[in-house]
């Protein structure tokens, strides 16, 4: 009897387990379905929280070094405009550009320092060294946004002829000079297109079109970009066809292309003497009289 009422209890107990297991699950479906379709509001918290650990507390703490390291710079105005000039990468503004090269100079000075004393180097020695690579992290950064500049201008002018065909042929075919610019903005992604997108954005914000084109000479520093638009201004202030301006324009820069190229190949010959003299010299003198010095030392024992 004992054993038959404990059974009993055992099956009710197991019986309203289930039961109520059974209607969570169902509540938790209906509310992942509702889940689904409801948007849940977010506050700030919560965004941040979904960032990851990087960008959550790595490069917030390292900006904030190196503004703060960067606070005693000077000649923000040039660097300000060379971070233009190279696209601005990574949002850097000057004082936390001149706080990451202190911030590297000091990280490779202590470094080296470090390395240098676990080598038992002289002290005289490792101060030298590390000074050395203090200097070298100094001027780094510096060496990479002049390299930027340089890529990024080159890659302008690359984009620049194929961008005025597109552009001469969709004025000839009756687009008004905006709409054949957004064309071809938006028929590559390059940097060329993302300046032209950029002054578009600033006509559509109210900028008067020579303003807003002036900006982007500004912005690039490309030479052959700032002729083409001074031709644009001019020929909208005095009424001349844009079609044929375009075509003279592409003319134009497909004739210094051509002539850049050919000046490249006649610089050619001066930049292989460095490796022919000292590299591929060497190495066929090796080969050529190699085999013939033994012969002629034993000739002369």
């Amino acid at each position: 009897m004992p054993l038959l009422i404990g059974l009993v209890v055992l099956v009710i107990v197991f019986g309203v387990g289930f039961m109520v297991l059974n209607q969570r699950r169902q509540t938790d479906t209906v509310s992942s379905r509702l889940a689904q379709f409801t948007e849940r509001s977010m506050n700030l918290e919560d965004l941040e929280l979904q960032l990851p650990f990087m960008q959550r507390v790595v490069t917030p703490m390292l900006n904030n070094v190196f503004v703060k390291l960067g606070q005693s710079g000077k000649g923000n105005d040039k660097l300000r405009n060379n971070l233009m000039l190279a696209g601005n990468p990574g949002n850097l503004t000057p004082t936390m550009f001149t706080g990451m090269r202190i911030f590297m100079a000091l990280a490779l000075f202590g470094v080296i320092f470090l390395i240098c004393m676990l080598a038992k180097v002289q002290t005289l020695s490792a101060i030298q060294w590390s000074g050395v690579g203090g200097a070298l992290g100094f001027l780094l950064p510096a060496m990479w946004l002049g390299r930027q500049i340089k890529k990024r201008q080159k890659l302008i002018l690359k984009a620049l002829p194929d961008a005025l065909d597109l552009l001469s042929i969709s004025v000839t075919a009756g687009l008004g000079f905006d709409a054949a610019l957004q064309r071809v903005a938006e028929k590559w992604d390059n940097e060329l297109c993302r300046e032209f997108r950029r002054a578009l954005s600033d006509i559509r914000l109210g900028t008067q079109r020579h303003e807003a084109f002036r900006s982007m000479t500004v912005r690039t520093g490309v030479e052959d970009l700032t002729s083409f638009v001074s031709a644009v201004i001019q020929a909208d202030q005095l009424g001349v066809s844009m079609g044929k301006m375009l075509k003279i324009q592409s003319d134009q820069l497909r004739l210094r292309r051509r002539q850049r190229a050919e000046e490249e190949a006649q610089k050619a010959p001066i930049k292989m003497l460095f490796p022919l003299v000292f590299l591929i010299f060497p190495s066929m003198f090796v080969v050529i009289l190699g085999p013939a010095i033994p012969r002629l030392l034993g000739g002369g024992l």
